[in-house]
């Protein structure tokens, strides 16, 4: 049946900045869907959410660690191995930006935005894709969602470093799809549109930008959190075994328009 392909049960899933926003609305989606949970937090702890999994009836791993430190990375799959013995899923979608024109972008700044937005991603991706390339228990395979961005696609104004990053993600999807669909690991990335997060509150709080936002969106509203709850499910399932390197745009109809 077409919908069990879309199930994730027993599947063992990690997320990364799933304490609220995007992250926690994926992290319980993929629960409802049947897969057990790692949900990391940086600056806010992602217990909540974690008690959210649990009465999915699933089972709950909560993971603490700043992204922007190099060591932290092989912590978290090392902490996902012990505790599950395995990693089916990788959900990169922890972020950052830092609001500033190009010329007052300070070097700190820069360097706090690549290292969370794309260089953490692809340090997890090549953990989790090592584990996926040669895991001894029967299975063969797995799934890495990035979240990419529409500034992927366009450069936005004031975002130098963020922009960089979303690109990069975008390119990075398919740099790593490119060498590990043979071994039946895909690597896809979701863009969402305007959404109703901690990253956007400045927009959303700018009267005149928030208009000219919804003006342009087709669908006439911000996105919220579990508008991506599909799309995640999807490409973390085995009903996307056939989609690689692809960049799915989640938006309201912002880049059809």
């Amino acid at each position: 049946m077409i919908l069990d392909k879309f199930r994730l049960d027993d599947k063992v899933a990690l997320v990364t900045g799933a304490s609220a926003g995007l992250g926690a609305a994926m992290a319980i989606a993929l629960a409802e869907a049947g897969a057990h949970v790692a949900a990391h937090g940086n600056t806010h702890d992602p217990s909540e959410t974690c008690e959210l999994i649990r009465r999915a009836g699933r089972r709950a791993l909560p993971l603490r660690g700043s992204l922007a430190e190099k060591e932290t990375p092989q912590r978290l799959i090392s902490q996902i191995l012990e505790e599950f013995g395995r990693i089916d899923i990788l959900i990169n979608n922890a972020g950052t930006i830092r609001r500033a024109s190009a010329v007052d972008t300070c070097e700190d700044d820069w360097d706090a935005v690549i290292a969370v937005n794309l260089s953490a991603v692809f340090r997890l991706s090549q953990l989790a894709g090592n584990y996926m390339l040669e895991r001894k228990d029967g299975t063969r395979g797995g799934k890495i969602v990035n979240i990419a961005s529409l500034l992927s696609f366009q450069g936005g104004l004031n975002v130098a470093s963020y922009s960089a990053s979303k690109g990069g993600v975008a390119q990075l999807t398919k740099a790593l799809a490119n060498e590990w669909a043979q071994h039946g690991i895909n690597v896809n990335a979701i863009a969402p549109g305007y959404m109703q997060t901690d990253l956007t509150s400045a927009l959303q709080s700018d009267q005149t930008r928030n208009r000219q936002i919804l003006e342009r969106i087709p669908a006439g509203r911000w996105g919220e959190p579990e508008d991506l709850a599909g799309a995640v499910v999807f490409l973390s399932s085995s009903a996307s075994d056939y989609l690689h390197g692809h960049i799915l745009v989640v938006d309201g109809g912002w880049m059809g328009r």
